[in-house]
């Protein structure tokens, strides 16, 4: 990465690259911390982070005992299935012109498409794990008179954890992508993406689009820092990295 960044550095003040489209590593530096001064900037950063928040939030909500039900009651995820399989791969950004119509608020918007992207991984990460569960512990669980939420709680659950924490850093990075994008193609009042496409793409400084990526990008890296420490602090026990 720094061999990377001291080429294209090099490439730019030499003229190699155009300077207004590819602006030094240098000058996308000190556009950030620029913006990082501005309160309207922290105005739009606060909104990005809220609705992103927001929206991983309502996937959990939705997503984990969506996933447990369907993981759990074969029955269920049968009547349901076809139905699921039908939404899943439509992307989110495909839903916005009907969102924007019901919802019409902006940020409402982002915020239901971030949360439709996000269920997926932690909906299909938790019915993977439940499949995956050793019958044998459960035979175990049932010879001693342990009843079906007894032994979804107590069995099945340690087992679902990895997988779970594995599918919300997946979910967390597909709810911000999705956040940003909506703000960098459909606008509204507030976020990342609004003020990049105000101040950087209208006035054609990329120094500042770059900027504004290189913060979505560390955003979403100390994001998957943060759920790969909550797995190696709480899932230690676990016989192997989540798939």
């Amino acid at each position: 990465m720094a061999v990377l960044l001291l080429c294209w550095e090099g490439f730019s003040r030499s003229g190699a690259l155009r300077r207004e489209y590819f602006p030094p590593p240098s000058e996308v530096v000190v556009a950030l911390v620029r913006m990082l001064g501005e309160p309207e900037f922290l105005l739009d950063l606060v909104a990005t982070l809220l609705a992103w928040l927001i929206a991983v939030g309502v996937a959990v909500l939705i997503a984990v005992p969506g996933g447990l039900l369907l993981g759990s009651i074969p029955l269920v995820r049968t009547a349901i299935g076809a139905v699921i399989e039908f939404l899943r791969p439509i992307p989110a950004i495909m839903w916005f012109p009907l969102f924007s119509i019901i919802l019409v608020d902006g940020a409402q918007t982002k915020i239901t498409l971030a949360a439709y992207s996000a269920i997926w991984p932690i909906l299909f990460n938790i019915v993977y794990a439940l499949g995956e569960v050793e019958r044998g512990y459960v035979e175990t669980a049932r010879s001693f008179g342990l009843g079906r939420w007894s032994i979804l709680l107590w069995v099945k659950l340690p087992d679902v954890v990895p997988f779970a924490i594995t599918s919300l850093r997946i979910a967390a990075t597909f709810a911000l992508l999705v956040v940003v994008s909506t703000e960098l193609v459909f606008g509204g009042e507030r976020g990342i993406g609004i003020y990049v496409v105000r101040y950087g793409e209208e006035s054609g400084r990329m120094d500042v689009v770059l900027a504004g990526a290189v913060l979505a990008g560390i955003i979403g890296y100390l994001s998957n820092s943060g759920f790969a420490a909550l797995q190696r602090k709480f899932v230690a026990w676990a016989p192997g990295e989540p798939r």
